[in-house]
Protein backbone atom coordinates (compact mmCIF):
# COMPACT_ATOMS: atom_id res chain seq x y z
CA UNK A 1 0.00 0.00 0.00
CA UNK A 2 1.57 3.47 -0.95
CA UNK A 3 1.29 6.79 0.28
CA UNK A 4 -0.72 9.41 -1.27
CA UNK A 5 -0.29 13.15 -2.42
CA UNK A 6 -2.39 15.90 -1.54
CA UNK A 7 -2.54 18.90 -3.51
CA UNK A 8 -4.67 22.07 -2.48
CA UNK A 9 -5.37 24.33 -4.89
CA UNK A 10 -7.20 27.83 -3.02
CA UNK A 11 -8.63 31.33 -4.44
CA UNK A 12 -10.68 29.93 -6.52
CA UNK A 13 -13.64 30.98 -8.56
CA UNK A 14 -16.46 28.87 -8.88
CA UNK A 15 -16.40 28.20 -12.57
CA UNK A 16 -13.19 26.75 -12.04
CA UNK A 17 -13.65 23.82 -9.98
CA UNK A 18 -15.13 21.34 -12.54
CA UNK A 19 -12.70 22.42 -14.74
CA UNK A 20 -9.58 21.31 -12.41
CA UNK A 21 -11.58 17.86 -11.51
CA UNK A 22 -12.13 17.17 -14.51
CA UNK A 23 -8.34 17.64 -16.10
CA UNK A 24 -7.03 15.82 -12.63
CA UNK A 25 -8.99 12.98 -12.98
CA UNK A 26 -7.57 12.96 -16.36
CA UNK A 27 -4.45 13.11 -14.94
CA UNK A 28 -5.53 10.07 -12.41
CA UNK A 29 -5.97 11.82 -9.39
CA UNK A 30 -8.70 9.98 -7.43
CA UNK A 31 -10.36 11.69 -4.70
CA UNK A 32 -11.33 15.42 -4.25
CA UNK A 33 -12.79 17.76 -1.13
CA UNK A 34 -13.82 20.66 -2.03
CA UNK A 35 -15.51 24.17 -0.12
CA UNK A 36 -16.23 27.67 -0.84
CA UNK A 37 -12.71 28.26 -2.31
CA UNK A 38 -10.47 25.58 -2.12
CA UNK A 39 -9.81 22.24 -3.75
CA UNK A 40 -7.59 19.40 -2.37
CA UNK A 41 -6.88 16.25 -4.66
CA UNK A 42 -5.21 13.15 -3.81
CA UNK A 43 -3.53 10.68 -6.21
CA UNK A 44 -1.22 7.54 -5.43
CA UNK A 45 2.19 7.97 -5.02
CA UNK A 46 3.37 5.82 -7.64
CA UNK A 47 0.83 7.56 -9.96
CA UNK A 48 1.50 11.11 -8.99
CA UNK A 49 3.69 13.20 -12.13
CA UNK A 50 4.63 16.65 -10.88
CA UNK A 51 5.94 17.85 -14.38
CA UNK A 52 2.14 17.75 -15.57
CA UNK A 53 0.31 18.90 -12.41
CA UNK A 54 2.87 22.22 -13.13
CA UNK A 55 2.05 22.27 -16.64
CA UNK A 56 -1.79 22.29 -15.55
CA UNK A 57 -1.11 24.83 -13.01
CA UNK A 58 0.99 26.95 -15.15
CA UNK A 59 -1.21 26.92 -18.36
CA UNK A 60 -4.00 28.01 -15.56
CA UNK A 61 -2.49 30.60 -13.22
CA UNK A 62 -2.95 28.72 -10.23
CA UNK A 63 -1.16 27.97 -7.77
CA UNK A 64 -0.64 25.37 -5.21
CA UNK A 65 0.89 23.41 -2.42
CA UNK A 66 1.39 19.41 -2.01
CA UNK A 67 2.41 16.97 0.98
CA UNK A 68 2.59 13.48 1.20
CA UNK A 69 -0.18 11.85 3.35
CA UNK A 70 1.25 8.29 4.59
CA UNK A 71 -1.53 5.49 4.08
CA UNK A 72 -2.23 5.22 7.97
CA UNK A 73 -2.81 8.88 8.52
CA UNK A 74 -4.92 8.94 5.30
CA UNK A 75 -7.20 5.93 6.71
CA UNK A 76 -7.67 8.00 9.69
CA UNK A 77 -8.74 11.58 8.27
CA UNK A 78 -10.84 10.17 5.61
CA UNK A 79 -13.01 7.77 8.02
CA UNK A 80 -13.23 11.12 10.62
CA UNK A 81 -14.41 13.19 8.04
CA UNK A 82 -16.38 10.72 5.54
CA UNK A 83 -20.50 11.48 6.27
CA UNK A 84 -23.56 9.12 4.91
CA UNK A 85 -24.48 9.46 1.38
CA UNK A 86 -28.38 9.62 1.01
CA UNK A 87 -29.81 9.40 -2.80
CA UNK A 88 -33.46 10.19 -2.71
CA UNK A 89 -35.11 7.21 -0.49
CA UNK A 90 -33.39 4.81 -2.68
CA UNK A 91 -29.56 4.54 -1.23
CA UNK A 92 -27.80 5.08 1.93
CA UNK A 93 -24.34 4.59 1.84
CA UNK A 94 -22.56 4.78 5.32
CA UNK A 95 -19.70 3.16 7.08
CA UNK A 96 -20.38 0.91 10.03
CA UNK A 97 -19.57 3.49 12.32
CA UNK A 98 -22.58 5.08 11.63
CA UNK A 99 -25.94 4.14 12.33
CA UNK A 100 -28.28 2.28 10.36
CA UNK A 101 -30.51 3.91 7.72
CA UNK A 102 -34.09 3.89 8.16
CA UNK A 103 -35.07 6.89 5.17
CA UNK A 104 -34.11 4.70 2.36
CA UNK A 105 -35.01 1.62 0.47
CA UNK A 106 -31.15 0.41 0.27
CA UNK A 107 -28.30 0.71 2.14
CA UNK A 108 -24.54 -0.17 1.40
CA UNK A 109 -21.64 -0.58 3.89
CA UNK A 110 -18.47 1.08 2.96
CA UNK A 111 -14.89 1.50 4.90
CA UNK A 112 -14.04 4.97 3.73
CA UNK A 113 -10.35 4.13 3.01
CA UNK A 114 -8.26 5.19 0.13
CA UNK A 115 -10.12 3.53 -2.65
CA UNK A 116 -12.15 6.69 -4.03
CA UNK A 117 -15.85 5.80 -4.68
CA UNK A 118 -17.54 6.80 -1.64
CA UNK A 119 -20.84 8.05 -3.61
CA UNK A 120 -19.84 11.66 -2.75
CA UNK A 121 -19.43 12.50 -6.04
CA UNK A 122 -22.00 13.64 -8.71
CA UNK A 123 -21.17 10.98 -11.24
CA UNK A 124 -21.41 7.87 -8.31
CA UNK A 125 -24.75 9.66 -7.47
CA UNK A 126 -26.32 9.94 -10.61
CA UNK A 127 -25.52 6.26 -11.49
CA UNK A 128 -27.47 5.07 -8.66
CA UNK A 129 -29.73 7.02 -9.54
CA UNK A 130 -30.03 5.67 -13.16
CA UNK A 131 -29.58 2.15 -11.71
CA UNK A 132 -32.89 2.53 -9.91
CA UNK A 133 -34.50 2.89 -13.01
CA UNK A 134 -33.04 -0.79 -14.86
CA UNK A 135 -34.64 -3.56 -13.79
CA UNK A 136 -31.59 -6.09 -12.59
CA UNK A 137 -33.77 -8.62 -11.72
CA UNK A 138 -31.35 -12.42 -12.63
CA UNK A 139 -29.31 -9.92 -15.26
CA UNK A 140 -25.46 -10.71 -15.74
CA UNK A 141 -23.62 -7.37 -14.94
CA UNK A 142 -20.49 -6.44 -15.84
CA UNK A 143 -19.00 -2.88 -13.54
CA UNK A 144 -15.96 -1.86 -15.10
CA UNK A 145 -13.70 -0.04 -12.68
CA UNK A 146 -15.57 -1.37 -9.94
CA UNK A 147 -13.05 1.11 -7.08
CA UNK A 148 -14.77 0.32 -3.65
CA UNK A 149 -17.03 -2.05 -4.95
CA UNK A 150 -20.50 0.53 -4.44
CA UNK A 151 -22.32 -0.43 -7.61
CA UNK A 152 -21.89 -3.80 -7.86
CA UNK A 153 -23.32 -4.16 -4.47
CA UNK A 154 -25.61 -2.59 -5.50
CA UNK A 155 -26.55 -4.32 -8.78
CA UNK A 156 -26.97 -7.68 -6.05
CA UNK A 157 -29.10 -6.01 -4.17
CA UNK A 158 -30.99 -4.79 -6.98
CA UNK A 159 -31.67 -8.76 -7.57
CA UNK A 160 -28.86 -8.98 -10.56
CA UNK A 161 -27.95 -12.86 -10.61
CA UNK A 162 -24.20 -12.57 -11.73
CA UNK A 163 -22.27 -10.00 -11.57
CA UNK A 164 -18.39 -9.30 -12.57
CA UNK A 165 -16.75 -6.21 -10.90
CA UNK A 166 -12.68 -5.32 -12.39
CA UNK A 167 -10.52 -2.85 -11.41
CA UNK A 168 -6.58 -2.20 -12.26
CA UNK A 169 -5.63 -0.77 -8.96
CA UNK A 170 -4.66 -2.84 -6.10
CA UNK A 171 -6.06 -1.10 -3.30
CA UNK A 172 -9.66 -0.49 -5.06
CA UNK A 173 -9.13 -4.46 -5.44
CA UNK A 174 -8.57 -5.14 -1.41
CA UNK A 175 -11.13 -2.10 -0.30
CA UNK A 176 -14.22 -3.50 -2.88
CA UNK A 177 -13.15 -7.31 -1.57
CA UNK A 178 -13.88 -5.75 1.99
CA UNK A 179 -16.57 -3.94 1.10
CA UNK A 180 -18.03 -7.33 -1.23
CA UNK A 181 -18.11 -9.27 2.38
CA UNK A 182 -19.19 -6.29 4.83
CA UNK A 183 -22.75 -6.18 2.81
CA UNK A 184 -22.75 -9.99 2.86
CA UNK A 185 -22.62 -10.18 -1.43
CA UNK A 186 -22.54 -14.09 -2.97
CA UNK A 187 -23.05 -12.96 -6.06
CA UNK A 188 -19.82 -10.78 -6.94
CA UNK A 189 -16.69 -12.23 -8.95
CA UNK A 190 -13.88 -9.45 -8.22
CA UNK A 191 -10.98 -9.33 -10.75
CA UNK A 192 -8.20 -7.50 -11.09
CA UNK A 193 -7.78 -6.26 -14.75
CA UNK A 194 -7.65 -3.25 -17.12
CA UNK A 195 -9.54 -4.60 -20.11
CA UNK A 196 -12.86 -6.51 -20.59
CA UNK A 197 -13.29 -10.48 -19.87
CA UNK A 198 -12.79 -11.97 -23.56
CA UNK A 199 -15.90 -13.52 -25.21
CA UNK A 200 -18.80 -12.62 -22.36
CA UNK A 201 -21.95 -11.29 -22.61
CA UNK A 202 -23.88 -9.02 -20.41
CA UNK A 203 -26.91 -7.76 -20.12
CA UNK A 204 -25.92 -4.96 -17.78
CA UNK A 205 -22.56 -2.99 -18.24
CA UNK A 206 -21.48 -0.26 -16.05
CA UNK A 207 -18.85 2.47 -16.11
CA UNK A 208 -17.94 5.35 -13.88
CA UNK A 209 -14.69 6.32 -15.10
CA UNK A 210 -13.58 8.79 -17.39
CA UNK A 211 -14.16 9.92 -21.09
CA UNK A 212 -10.59 8.29 -22.19
CA UNK A 213 -10.81 5.31 -20.77
CA UNK A 214 -14.61 5.07 -21.92
CA UNK A 215 -13.89 5.86 -25.97
CA UNK A 216 -10.72 3.80 -25.65
CA UNK A 217 -12.77 0.32 -24.33
CA UNK A 218 -16.37 1.39 -26.31
CA UNK A 219 -15.97 -1.54 -28.94
CA UNK A 220 -15.54 -4.05 -25.99
CA UNK A 221 -18.31 -2.54 -24.43
CA UNK A 222 -20.15 -2.93 -27.90
CA UNK A 223 -19.10 -6.07 -28.33
CA UNK A 224 -20.12 -7.48 -24.65
CA UNK A 225 -23.64 -6.16 -24.92
CA UNK A 226 -26.25 -8.50 -25.27
CA UNK A 227 -28.56 -7.25 -28.08
CA UNK A 228 -31.21 -5.12 -26.09
CA UNK A 229 -28.74 -4.40 -23.03
CA UNK A 230 -27.90 -1.35 -20.90
CA UNK A 231 -24.67 0.11 -21.18
CA UNK A 232 -24.66 3.05 -18.13
CA UNK A 233 -21.39 5.66 -18.36
CA UNK A 234 -20.43 8.45 -16.15
CA UNK A 235 -17.29 10.53 -15.58
CA UNK A 236 -18.25 12.31 -18.29
CA UNK A 237 -18.21 16.12 -18.98
CA UNK A 238 -21.35 17.31 -20.10
CA UNK A 239 -18.59 18.61 -22.90
CA UNK A 240 -18.02 14.98 -23.38
CA UNK A 241 -21.78 14.09 -24.57
CA UNK A 242 -21.31 14.54 -28.57
CA UNK A 243 -18.13 12.42 -28.94
CA UNK A 244 -19.62 9.38 -27.09
CA UNK A 245 -22.83 9.74 -28.99
CA UNK A 246 -21.08 10.11 -31.95
CA UNK A 247 -19.21 6.93 -30.96
CA UNK A 248 -22.47 5.06 -29.87
CA UNK A 249 -23.80 5.46 -33.12
CA UNK A 250 -20.62 3.88 -34.79
CA UNK A 251 -22.24 0.87 -33.15
CA UNK A 252 -25.69 1.15 -33.72
CA UNK A 253 -26.21 2.30 -29.97
CA UNK A 254 -28.43 5.14 -29.14
CA UNK A 255 -28.79 7.49 -26.14
CA UNK A 256 -32.30 6.19 -23.98
CA UNK A 257 -31.66 8.43 -20.77
CA UNK A 258 -29.28 11.26 -19.32
CA UNK A 259 -28.52 13.24 -16.10
CA UNK A 260 -26.90 16.19 -15.79
CA UNK A 261 -25.59 17.49 -12.32
CA UNK A 262 -22.92 20.15 -11.58
CA UNK A 263 -21.54 19.78 -15.20
CA UNK A 264 -20.89 15.73 -15.17
CA UNK A 265 -23.14 13.62 -17.07
CA UNK A 266 -24.52 10.27 -16.93
CA UNK A 267 -25.57 8.36 -19.85
CA UNK A 268 -27.97 5.66 -20.49
CA UNK A 269 -27.09 4.09 -24.10
CA UNK A 270 -28.77 0.95 -25.12
CA UNK A 271 -28.32 -1.24 -28.30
Amino acid sequence: MSSHIEIKFTDLLPEQFELLIAHLTEAGFEGFEENETELKAFIPEKNYDKALLHELAYKYQLPFTEKIIPEQTWDAAWETGFQPVVVDDFVTIRADFHEPAKSTRHEIIITPKMSFGTGHHATTCMMVQHMRTIDFTGKKVLDFGAGTGILAILAEKLGAGEITAIDHDDWSISNAAENIEKNQCRKIELRKADSLPERQQYDIILANINKNVIAGNFASFAANLIPGGVLLLSGLLADDEEEIKRLAASFNMILSAKKEQSQWICLRLSC
